[in-house]
């Protein structure tokens, strides 16, 4: 039932939610820009990733003036519209083991398995209630073609000696989470917790702003190649400055760091390697006693194992946030209404949930939201650095999450500080090396060819899951389409 729901009319529920809480005073502690102002470190993107880099620069570089610059409000963006599962990358390793090897792969997966417990530590002791709950990550089959997708991943794990942080589960361990009518076998994340993004998001501006970072909201920076030229300052007496320009002012610094996750899609040397795509979110009413009969009580981030997979999570008032891949993807680095305001990829998520739940059809839906994720062509981050090599590079950049950024961020955002810190003339900090700076993703065709043929393969791929789970096999057009970015190289789509 979706009566009344009607996406882009308001942000998130998660961004009201958080909202709603914080003391209003500190609105007028992030003013917009205007004129000119000079930083050590200037940060775009007041997101997860900016905003850990920038927590991370005050302690590497204790004094420097760190300016962050973000067009809308901190969690304006995916950082305050994600489903909030924050994940370590174990079902990664085949994937991570193909980019850097087997040693780097383990040396990886690791940080992100760290940066979850980091993240429930960071919010206690910043007295930041995001709601962290660290209940692992259980992916289920939906379907016979869905059945041992996880299997590469797990054995991986044994032969690495890590069984026990990605394990496989049989139909009754599932049913013991819970118990949907459809599950069949599945594989259980150790290291996995939920939190409200948004209050993550808006926690970490907080404590940004009483470390003395200066932050300025509703400032947009103009895209342009500043490492070409036009980026550059003359007038500064040490060496020229990096000059970035806004809509209403300039800042002019050493060192710049660029967090922007999907919008980096739109700038010049830092987002050619990048897809742009939606995702949207359905939040039900609250219903613990209807979630209770399911044995969904455990706080467990769920998904199925589709490529353009369900993601669901509850909330301590009983409700069910589920999320779908299924959306649509963008032009030429634009992210406009379709991230936004697209009721059909709500209608698909929630299509989802009454599949999954059939118990649940008379559930009332009562929010809907959507915002843009960045794909690369292997479906994992990177990091980068341009303006020159090695401690005299001084622009930074990290993206490609590809839907899975809030725990990874933090890893992100620790290896930006560090590059951003050397810079600066700081102690050397060894994730500065880190292996996400030595591999970038293949690119993607050009445009129209990116996001037509992005648009066709995506519905490709939504036609053959719907009709997997439907017990029908896909056409022969549909399947050869779906397969056609792993026979092209890509790590996207099915098998």
């Amino acid at each position: 039932m979706l009566d009344g729901v009607r996406p882009g009319e308001r942000r998130s529920w998660w961004l009201r939610e958080a909202l709603a809480r914080e003391d209003a005073s500190l609105a007028a502690a992030t003013p917009p820009l205007h004129g000119t102002t000079r930083a050590d470190v200037a940060i775009v993107g007041g997101g997860y990733t900016g905003l850990w880099a920038a927590l991370r620069l005050t302690e590497l570089v204790p004094g420097a003036r760190i300016v962050v610059i973000e067009s809308d409000i901190c969690g304006g963006g995916p950082s305050g519209r994600n489903g909030g599962f924050v994940t370590s990358w174990w079902d990664e390793l085949p994937a991570l083991i193909h980019r850097y090897g087997e040693v780097d792969a383990l040396t990886l997966a690791r940080a992100t398995s760290e940066a979850v417990d980091e993240v429930g530590a960071w919010c206690a002791a910043n007295d930041v209630d995001a709601w962290f709950v660290k209940a692992g990550a259980l992916q289920a089959s939906a379907a016979p073609a869905q059945d041992g997708s996880w299997s590469a991943g797990v054995e991986a794990a044994v032969r690495m000696g890590v069984g026990a942080e990605y394990r496989e589960l049989t139909p009754d361990e599932v049913r013991a989470r819970c118990a949907s009518p459809v599950f069949r076998g599945g594989v259980f994340m150790r290291q996995g917790a939920t939190v409200q993004p948004a209050r993550l998001a808006r926690g970490l501006r907080r404590a940004a702003l009483e470390r003395g970072v200066v932050i300025h909201e509703r400032t947009r920076a103009l895209p342009e190649d500043i490492a070409a030229g036009g980026g550059r300052d003359q007038s500064l007496a040490t060496r020229d400055a990096l000059r970035l320009r806004t809509g209403g002012g300039t800042v002019l610094a050493d060192q710049l760091i660029f967090g922007l996750n999907a919008w980096a899609a739109g700038w010049p040397r830092i987002g050619d390697r990048l897809v742009t795509w939606s995702s949207y979110m359905a939040m039900t009413e609250p219903i613990p006693d209807r979630l209770a009969e399911l044995g969904w009580v455990g706080g467990e981030g769920l998904s199925d194992a589709r490529f353009t997979l369900h993601y669901l999570r509850t909330t301590p008032d009983g409700r069910i946030a589920i999320g779908g891949g299924g959306g649509r993807a963008g032009y030429g680095g634009r992210v406009g209404r379709a991230f936004t305001h697209d009721l059909g990829s709500v209608e698909r998520a929630v299509a989802g949930l009454r599949r999954l739940f059939p118990s649940l059809a008379d559930v009332r839906m009562e929010d809907a939201w959507g915002g843009p994720i960045d794909i690369d062509a292997d479906h994992l981050p990177f990091v980068g650095s341009i303006g020159g090599s090695g401690a005299t590079a001084r622009i930074h950049y990290g993206h490609g999450y590809s839907g899975n950024g809030v725990g990874p961020s933090l890893v992100l955002g620790r290896v930006l500080a560090a590059r951003a810190a050397r810079g600066l003339g700081a102690a050397a900090d060894p994730a500065a090396e880190s292996p996400l700076t030595r591999h970038r993703p293949r690119a993607f065709p050009p445009e129209p060819f990116r996001s037509v043929g992005a648009r066709v393969i995506r519905e490709a791929i939504v036609r053959r899951e719907l009709a997997e789970e439907a017990g029908r096999e896909p056409g022969r057009v549909v399947a050869a389409l779906s397969r056609l970015p792993r026979r092209l190289g890509y790590h996207l789509g099915p098998e």
